[in-house]
């Protein structure tokens, strides 16, 4: 479905208006035909939409009435001229133009896959319930998800968050609901973790996996990603773990580690819309700085193993990245890159995130903790990292058509 909308200037309620509505085939010169036919009745344009949905079109055009003792003509003409083109016609006398959207304006994204209608049905319903008026869907992608945007009015963004991500975890589909508004495009500082958001893999488990050490070390990552031990403690005791380890195995991890999928897609696009990408990482700068050459990324600040004597310590040194970390990191990077914090957007995974996501504009929880995806803004449970352009109002085809630009 594709959709284009404009508006001219207020229109008292009291001014007859008519609402010429044309549906049929779409072909080219339909749009450009109709107002070349209402020209010739010195109509002046109130609104207009046009939606197309797999070749069909609806044209709808709100304009003035007509000079006195010229409606008949211009009905009969306009019906005249669609049957010349095979469409359909109906023209609809009122007053005034549309009536005001209500205060609140918010844009609700939703991803399924698929997206049932009992799925859509429930969502529309919500929306409802809660005071709010659907006034006009979108379809921004159909995969690998299919991605649709409710532009929504009359109620405030957070008590309709509130109550559609509830719903959300019930129907096995994903909601995000933002304020609507220019800032929206605005936003460009996206900062993410890294192990298991950015990358597929824990870092310090291949380490581990080298010192013959894995379970070990996945058993305390899983506590400390669950909130259950302190982030710094679990850390050092993991670090510990890997004492002695030859320096040489930083570039077999390095060859080891697997990106997300989608994840190249997401930063490409969003280097090319302007953004600023950086990451954020409880794990080590020996990984992370590859990451930030290889991916073109602006800002990158993790934890550093120590290496002494070609060999691993033990041991970490400077300050520890962790969640209280990871915020002011969000918040250090936000300020280099003149951006306010309110159009940065944060995605992570686990608790250790919690802090960035809720200090960012907008915070995403991808394929999160259940404690995380309660607190974050929004919530991606697909293993497509690129998902998330869809939270931010970029379309398939966008992505698709910033592929083909020869942009580095």
């Amino acid at each position: 479905m594709s959709a284009s909308q404009t508006s001219s200037s207020d229109v008292p309620a009291d001014v007859p208006t008519l609402l010429v509505k044309i549906f049929g085939k779409d072909r080219p010169g339909i749009t450009a035909g109709l107002f070349d036919t209402l020209a010739a009745y010195s109509v002046d344009v109130v609104d207009i939409e046009q939606v197309v949905t797999r070749g069909r079109m609806v044209l709808c055009a709100l304009v003035t009435e007509p000079p006195p003792g010229l409606e008949g003509d211009l009905r009969a003409t306009v019906h005249s001229w669609a049957e010349s083109m095979k469409m359909q016609a109906e023209i609809i006398s009122g007053h005034g133009d549309n009536r005001p959207r209500g205060l609140g304006r918010s844009l609700v994204t939703v991803l399924g896959h698929p997206l049932t209608a009992e799925a859509t049905a429930a969502i529309a319903a919500r929306i409802t319930k809660t005071g709010g008026n659907i006034d006009r869907i979108f379809r921004l992608a159909k995969y690998p998800v299919t991605a649709v945007e409710f532009a929504v009015s009359g109620v405030e963004t957070e008590p309709l968050r509130t109550a559609l991500v509830t719903d959300a975890a019930r129907l096995g589909i994903d909601v995000a609901v933002v304020a609507a508004g220019l800032y929206r495009r605005a936003q460009r500082l996206v900062v993410m973790d890294v192990d298991s958001t950015l990358i597929q893999d824990e870092v310090i488990e291949l380490f581990a996996a080298h010192a013959g050490c894995e379970d070990k070390v996945a058993e305390v990552t899983a506590a400390a990603m669950r909130g259950e031990l302190d982030f710094e403690q679990s850390l050092h005791a993991r670090v510990a773990l890997l004492e002695g380890l030859d320096a040489s195995v930083v570039d077999k991890v390095r060859s080891e580690v697997r990106l997300t999928p989608g994840a190249r897609t997401l930063i490409r696009t969003l280097k090319r819309l302007g953004y600023q990408v950086g990451v954020v990482s409880g794990g080590f700068t020996q990984v992370t700085d590859d990451l930030k050459e290889r991916l073109g990324l602006d800002f990158a600040h993790a934890n550093t193993l120590e290496i002494v004597d070609g060999r691993l310590t033990g041991k970490v040194t400077g300050e520890i990245v962790d969640r209280a970390g990871k915020a002011r990191l969000l918040r250090r990077f936000a300020a280099e890159a003149g951006v306010p914090l309110s159009q940065t957007v944060a995605i992570g995974d686990g608790a250790n995130d919690l802090d960035m996501l809720n200090a960012a504009g907008l915070g995403v929880a991808f394929n999160a903790k259940p404690v995380v995806r309660e607190a974050a803004h929004a919530a991606v449970n697909f293993p497509f990292l690129d998902t998330v352009l869809y939270l931010l109002g970029v379309t398939r085809e966008e992505v698709e058509a910033a592929d083909t630009l020869d942009i580095d």
